[in-house]
């Protein structure tokens, strides 16, 4: 293409309309357009570029609870196995490692990096820093979106994650993995995986220590508790229904 004459700014400018009109009409009319890829922020550097007001969120989640609920839930990503802990955690540390450094590259005020364990534990503090950072107003409705499901807010029921974002906020998946990974695998958790301790997690102990979560959360787990055949129903509702393949770590 370029030695036919098509420049660089010509291609970018095709890419950026490509993705403008995609993100414009697949959904209804919003001020603010947002998309939900994590492994967009692979190319964040390029993205940026492109569209400069853009920001992202680096979502960042202990790789053992990534890669359980990869395999026990059966996500097909092209390259990761549903057998195979050590090579699922190399892939994991190679796309974290690319994400991290582009977070970092295009800079503190288009990139915010948040930790899914304090996005769960604290909410309010956590979505309050997101707020502030996408220089948004504060609503109470953001620490309850459960409530505005087929509302305001659609599911797709082809999404992995449909079936427990129908819940309130909750900790049901945050040590889910744990007592699941294999002992030798645990053995070698830093040299398959030495973004975890970079990004500040616990390799070492067996029940690795998040913090507290607050009263919300603390009720949500106990409404969820009180209630369970009631929410069961309705994350039965939103269980996956279509296979679906992901290509998300390979370049």
């Amino acid at each position: 293409l370029l030695a036919g004459g098509m420049t660089e700014a010509i291609l970018d400018s095709a890419v950026r309309a490509f993705v403008y009109d995609i993100l414009l009409h697949h959904s209804q009319f919003a001020d603010i357009l947002c998309d939900k890829d994590p492994f967009v922020l692979k190319y964040a550097s390029y993205i940026s570029s492109i569209f400069p007001n853009s920001k992202f969120l680096l979502i960042i989640r202990d790789a053992r609870a990534v890669i359980h609920s990869v395999m026990t839930r059966k996500v097909t990503i092209t390259g990761f196995s549903l057998t195979d802990y050590r090579l699922n955690l190399k892939l994991w540390n190679k796309g974290m490692d690319t994400m991290f450094e582009q977070c970092k590259e295009v800079g503190e005020n288009k990139c915010l990096m948040v930790y899914y364990e304090q996005l769960v534990l604290q909410p309010k503090k956590s979505i309050e820093n997101i707020i502030k950072f996408l220089n948004l107003t504060w609503v109470d409705d953001v620490l309850h979106h459960e409530q505005l499901i087929g509302k305001k807010i659609s599911l797709s029921k082809t999404e992995h994650s449909s079936d427990q974002v129908i819940k309130p906020i909750n900790l049901e998946a945050l040590t889910k993995w744990i007592g699941h990974i294999p002992n030798d695998v645990k053995q070698e958790l830093d040299i398959l995986a030495p973004m975890l301790k970079k990004l500040g997690y616990d390799t070492k102990s067996e029940v690795p220590s998040y913090g507290n979560a607050d009263p919300l959360v603390l009720e949500n787990m106990n409404q969820l508790k009180q209630n369970a055949d009631f929410w069961n129903a309705k994350a039965k509702v939103y269980a996956r229904q279509l296979p679906n393949s992901t290509n998300l770590f390979n370049t």
